[in-house]
């Protein structure tokens, strides 16, 4: 039930206006090849098993992906990457995030991001991010995670600042921290078009993360 609330109130909030703005703008004009979808166009909640014990977060929905299908990671080509991985260690019902629809179920994994706002060129504002921090901090709240997976620095930074480490350690693919008394932070590079086109992320490294935490004790 308090994922339920939470998830109410982060699809209901307008507490940033270039967001809103942005999200229903994409939303109304659409991309060429969806333009018979029915866009989401607001914040999207939180996404997978609420009693999980495997936090992923992601940076923001992308504006034809989740925006789009109101639902983390799905009809993109970065959801194609994660849920593929998500699916061969075990994790997720099937391979395929087409739309909220489809039947894709996760186990002991809730995905959440540090921006529930699609982003114009994928760039929240520090003020935004700051906003949004609310919604990011009651989630890991929520649980006790054994495994919290950062997609990228910037989700690795808040997700430290969250559990109040200071210095931060350097961000980079595969690095951990483990919190006293709490989750062990793993991070990875964001498997966006920038990252797997390039080869920095490949299929292996995204998998190594994900069976690293599929593999400890919750």
């Amino acid at each position: 039930m308090r994922m339920a609330d939470l998830n109410t109130r982060i699809s209901s909030c307008t507490a940033c206006p270039r967001l809103v703005a942005w999200c229903r703008k994409v939303a109304v004009e659409k991309r060429k090849s969806y333009a018979d979808d029915d866009y989401w166009g607001r914040p999207v909640p939180n996404f997978g098993d609420p009693d999980g014990d495997i936090l992923i977060v992601g940076l923001a929905p992308a504006a034809h992906g989740a925006n789009r299908t109101g639902r983390m990671f799905t009809g993109d080509r970065s959801g194609d990457w994660l849920f593929r991985a998500l699916h061969r260690a075990g994790l997720a019902s099937q391979a395929e995030a087409t739309h909220a629809g489809d039947g894709l179920e996760l186990s002991r994994v809730l995905i959440t991001a540090v921006c529930h706002c699609a982003p114009p060129d994928n760039k929240p504002t520090r003020d935004e991010i700051k906003t949004c921090a609310g919604f990011l901090n009651e989630t890991v709240s929520m649980r006790s995670w054994s495994t919290v997976i950062c997609l990228g620095s910037l989700a690795w930074a808040e997700t430290m600042k969250f559990y109040g480490v200071s210095p931060r350690p350097k961000f980079g693919y595969g690095s951990q921290h483990q919190i006293e008394d709490g989750p062990l932070i793993i991070g990875s590079y964001h498997p966006s078009q920038q990252n797997t086109f390039t080869g920095r992320l490949t299929e292996q490294m995204l998998d190594d993360v994900i069976e690293l935490a599929a593999s400890r004790p919750h």
